[in-house]
């Protein structure tokens, strides 16, 4: 047990006691930084009630599980110390410096030699799932996207792990220590798949011109059997290669699964170009997958900084399903933080599924949890949950160039993690990346590994 050497025996019969189930804790100051961070930690991440107190002398009579925080050491129990950044408001410029604690990197040291943990890890939690380095200058992608290679998480190497979640844990660890009988209700492993309709099909319903320009360039660069293939199609000879939905029904049966889809349902663009809205064989498709599962919105390109155009969308999507739209997955992966998600909340949408990068898999706010987003702009927690994904298939595919033996290897190291702290494990996959044709060949056999070993 830690600190025995510093207690007396009267004090080790009063941590095994019958202790009650709230936590108490002591802080020199209430910030909504604080508020917000403590309800992550215990509530979405441990399931441990709790409550502030700022009166020591309230704190020093109290016989349940209680610690302090903050940058000076409270007497009568344990303490962990704090850096400044639950305690500020506004954009600063923190010094974030790296480490390692028992195989697990962490930040914002602490220096003092009493110290219970050698970190803060409620300010580093807070850092991570605030996204406040994109707050911070940095260079933007192409598409005008925060890169995984500016991340923190990246330069530091722990871009695939939880370490929210860990940190956390190390956390729960140390009351353990202290108080006897002290038990965390962490909630249970879960997974949701989730499927981004960015084309429904690829060759049906697109109409004469799209269909003949596609064939004409098709055959200036000499590819006929993609000529031949399209044709077929088109006569109805044999299916769409991108109609992939009736083989991920047959999976979703088998496993129970209870997957989101996101559809793409905008305005024709330089990068939004799934089927007209219009189209009657289109709207019947999202019909039978609302009927099947949750559909959320795939907000277009265009519509990142135009809020008229999301407006648009969502409500020509929420017309035809007849229900309102709560789900969202920027096109594109377009996080622009904090205005995505401030629009979003205008629209009363509750559940964004963006949080994750395109180029590489792994964890860009540090958690496989979902969580309120938090705007330090206006220092208040939003009305969004965003739900963190572990992988993309394209991240694999495209960006990475990995063999689906070398995807398989990536997805089990992935799972792993997530399952080890039990958190959600979410995926993205493509109705096209499941059509086990040309660059996709082989990658049905990745996808069935995931769901495999998700579910098991």
């Amino acid at each position: 047990m830690l600190y025995i050497h510093l207690c007396d025996k009267r004090q080790l019969e009063l941590f095994n006691v019958a202790l009650t189930t709230m936590i108490l804790v002591h802080i020199p100051c209430m910030t909504s930084r604080l508020s917000y961070t403590f309800k992550l930690i215990f509530n979405n991440l441990l399931g441990c009630p709790y409550k502030f107190c700022a009166n020591s002398e309230e704190y020093l009579q109290y016989q349940g599980v209680k610690f302090s925080y903050g940058p000076v050491k409270i007497e009568g129990g344990l303490h962990f110390y704090s850096v400044d950044l639950l305690f500020e408001s506004g954009i600063g410029n923190p010094h974030v410096q790296g480490g390692e604690y028992k195989g697990v990197k962490i930040i914002f040291p602490i220096s003092a030699p009493e110290a219970i943990l050698p970190y803060d890890p409620f300010a580093a939690a807070f850092f991570m799932v605030s996204r406040y380095e994109e707050y911070l200058p940095y260079m933007k992608d192409q598409y005008g996207r925060f890169p995984v290679f500016e991340s923190l998480t990246f330069r530091e190497g722990f871009l695939n792990r939880p370490v929210v979640n860990l940190w956390a844990i190390q956390v729960e660890e140390v009351i353990k220590g202290f108080f006897n009988g002290f038990v965390a209700k962490k909630p249970s492993f879960n997974f949701i798949p989730t499927y981004d309709i960015d084309q429904a099909w690829a060759y049906l319903s697109k109409g004469i011109l799209r269909n003949a320009g596609a064939m004409a360039k098709l055959a200036y660069n000499g590819q006929y059997s993609e000529i031949f293939r399209r044709i077929n199609v088109l006569m109805h000879k044999i299916p769409d290669p991108f109609d992939t939905y009736d083989y991920q029904f047959s999976l979703q049966k088998q496993y129970g699964l209870k997957p989101v889809y996101f559809i793409l349902f905008s305005r024709r663009g330089r990068y939004d170009r799934n089927i007209p809205i219009q189209n009657i064989r289109f709207r019947h498709l999202i019909k039978d997958l609302a009927d099947r599962s949750a559909v959320g919105i795939h907000p277009s390109f265009a519509s990142n900084n135009n809020l008229e155009y999301l407006k648009e969308e969502v409500e020509e999507l929420s017309g035809l399903l007849n229900q309102e739209i709560k789900f969202s997955r920027q096109h594109f992966l377009k996080l622009s933080l904090p205005e995505t998600y401030r629009n979003l909340e205008m629209l009363e949408i509750t559940h964004d599924f963006t949080m994750g990068f395109a180029a590489r898999p792994g964890f860009r706010a540090g958690i496989c949890t979902p969580f309120l987003f938090y705007d330090i702009d206006l220092e208040r927690e939003t009305g969004i949950t965003s739900v963190p994904f572990a992988l993309m298939d394209g991240t694999l595919r495209d960006y990475m160039n990995l063999s689906p033996e070398e995807a398989i290897n990536q997805i089990d190291y992935l799972i792993k993690e997530v399952k080890a702290v039990s958190g959600t494990f979410v995926s993205i996959w493509h109705n096209e990346s499941l059509s086990d044709l040309d660059r996709w060949k082989g990658w049905r056999t990745v996808y069935e590994f995931l769901l495999n070993k998700a579910m098991h």
